[in-house]
């Protein structure tokens, strides 16, 4: 595994936490993606779907350098791939698997390949995928992120699509490597709404996926003392 990939792993093993942002406004969208990052929001996706995606993404990168990890989503063609690494992006997100996931490698930038079921998983992991991003994770819930981790415990999985402040703990507990939230977090922020409830909703999330970490760490640290 080359040091991107490994820097966007460690980074999404501490932190836990992935915020999403989509929108058709664009001034709106970048506000939202600053409320995040002041919040302490570390790793941040801008879906291609959002209005001058691109655009978007250079401002953040060129605004918050050095502050977040920032990565474009669905990514599905090798010229967007190419676009979003020239606007700043760090990492691509894809909803399936698709022809950007092959020239990202190329390109050396990490990949959340999405999948829903154990034939789409395995060939996520098999084309390279840096983790698997579980899409859309509502179907199934927490308890089917928990069966898949049985034949694929060597697969790092991203619950996205539907994860809420509710289920934060439950999909960690589950096993996943951290959790991928959109509009439940955003909520109506990229459109113009209040930034101020945005961060309040930020900090809720942080803290929820913190203190998993926590609990995590603890167990670890207890698993080594005792073998």
């Amino acid at each position: 595994m080359d040091d991107t990939s490994s820097k966007l792993l460690t980074s999404l093993r501490n932190k836990k936490l992935l915020a999403i942002i989509r929108g058709n406004n664009a001034e709106a969208c970048f506000n939202t993606a600053m409320t995040l990052i002041n919040a302490g929001i570390t790793i941040l996706e801008v879906s291609l779907t959002t209005t001058d995606a691109f655009k978007l993404i250079s401002r953040i990168h060129e605004t918050a350098a050095g502050r977040v990890l920032l990565g474009a989503g669905t990514v599905l063609t090798p010229g967007q791939v190419h676009e979003a690494r020239d606007a700043g992006a760090q990492f691509i997100v894809t909803p399936c698997l698709a022809p950007s996931t092959d020239a990202a490698f190329k390109l050396g930038l990490p990949s959340l390949v999405g999948a829903l079921s154990p034939a789409e998983v395995y060939a996520a992991a098999r084309a390279g995928a840096t983790a698997v991003k579980l899409f859309p994770a509502s179907v199934g819930g927490p308890s089917y992120l928990k069966a898949l981790r049985e034949p694929f415990p060597h697969i790092e999985f991203i619950p996205v699509g539907g994860v809420d402040a509710e289920s934060v703990t439950e999909y960690l507990q589950a096993g996943a490597l951290a959790v991928g939230a959109g509009s439940p977090l955003t909520h109506d922020a990229p459109r113009g709404g209040s930034l101020s409830e945005l961060g309040d909703r930020a900090r809720k999330f942080i803290g929820l996926t913190q203190a998993a970490s926590a609990r995590s760490h603890h167990a670890e640290g207890l698993r080594q003392w005792t073998s």
